[in-house]
C-alpha cells in the first residue's frame, strides 16, 4: 500500500514539474510576443507621425497624396511581414508549451 502511495506522489510530481515546464515556456513566448508587437506599435506610430508631418509640408495637394499613398502601401507590407513573423512566434510557443508532455506522452507509451 505504501508503495502505490509514493508511486501516486511520484507522478503527481512529475506530472506538476511538467505543468509548471510548459507553464515557463508559454510565459516566455507570450512575452517576446508582447514586445514584438510593442516595437511594431512604436515603430508604426513613428512612422505615420512623420509622414502626417511631411503631408502638412506638401506644397501641392498631389504631393500630399503621393505621400499618402506611399505610406499606406508601406505600411500594408510591414503590416503583412509583421503579422507572419507574430504568426511564427505563436508556432514557436506551442510547440515549446507542448514539448514537456510530449516527453511524458512518449513515456507512457513505453
Amino acid at each position: 500500500m505504501l508503495n502505490n502511495f509514493e508511486g501516486i506522489q511520484k507522478m503527481g510530481k512529475d506530472n506538476m514539474d511538467i505543468a509548471m515546464e510548459s507553464l515557463s515556456a508559454m510565459t516566455k513566448g507570450v512575452q517576446a510576443i508582447a514586445a514584438e508587437m510593442a516595437d511594431y506599435q512604436k515603430k508604426s506610430f513613428e512612422e505615420g507621425s512623420a509622414v502626417v508631418e511631411k503631408m502638412v509640408a506638401s506644397k501641392s495637394l498631389e504631393t500630399a497624396f503621393e505621400t499618402q499613398t506611399e505610406y499606406f502601401k508601406s505600411a500594408y507590407e510591414g503590416m503583412m511581414s509583421e503579422m507572419t513573423k507574430l504568426g511564427e512566434m505563436y508556432t514557436e510557443l506551442s510547440k515549446d508549451a507542448y514539448k514537456p508532455f510530449e516527453a511524458m506522452m512518449a513515456k507512457a507509451g513505453k
